[in-house]
């Protein structure tokens, strides 16, 4: 006589890591990551088959709150990291998680040449227009005339619109969200 062995439905609080959230009060990135693990099992990818590949920044810790596999790297490198990643492993299922300043000024030239060549990964780039780690420095998406402690004259470059860029490159898909719209960043995070 065979028995059917009912599977383990996973819900989110298996995608919560044990590690303390050390991100300042208030800070968005808490309600992003609330909405991937929320998420995550509706993929229906199993957990050890997903990988959270960062560089460096507050949106970095990102691999550290998700209960699955994850990459920190250094600086910028994450898409590199990624993309041998995927290569090697073309069945996990990757995801990026990268700020403004690592993703497109440090990691710029990185970040461009994953999208040009549209390797099947996802990047949840945060966007905070400052360098927030480092607190204060303004980043390659600072507002023109935006006063931080790096351009107390005001920046006076103009900024990226990371959008733009992903499409520019050639990037399959593009969308953009915010924080507090959760169930628009769900949408998005389904599509993805």
């Amino acid at each position: 006589m065979s028995q059917a062995v009912e599977a383990k439905k996973v819900t989110r609080k298996d995608f919560v890591s044990d590690q303390d959230v050390r991100w300042c009060p208030g800070c968005g990135d808490y309600a992003i990551l609330a909405q991937v693990q929320k998420v995550m099992p509706e993929l229906g990818v199993p957990r050890e088959n997903i990988v959270f590949v960062s560089g460096i920044g507050c949106s970095s810790r990102f691999p550290y709150y998700m209960n699955t596999y994850g990459f920190h790297g250094i600086h910028g490198r994450a898409p590199a990291l990624a993309t041998g990643l995927k290569v090697a492993r073309p069945d996990l299922s990757v995801w990026i998680v990268t700020g403004d300043g690592d993703g497109l000024s440090i990691g710029g030239n990185h970040l461009i040449h994953l999208l040009r060549r549209n390797l099947d990964v996802n990047i949840l780039l945060f966007n905070n227009e400052i360098y927030g780690l480092t607190k204060g420095q303004y980043s390659p998406t600072s507002r023109m005339g935006q006063i931080t402690k790096s351009s107390p004259q005001g920046v006076v470059d103009s900024p990226f619109d990371a959008a733009a860029l992903a499409l520019g490159a050639g990037a399959s898909f593009v969308a953009r969200t915010v924080d507090v719209a959760q169930k628009h960043l769900q949408s998005v995070l389904h599509r993805a």
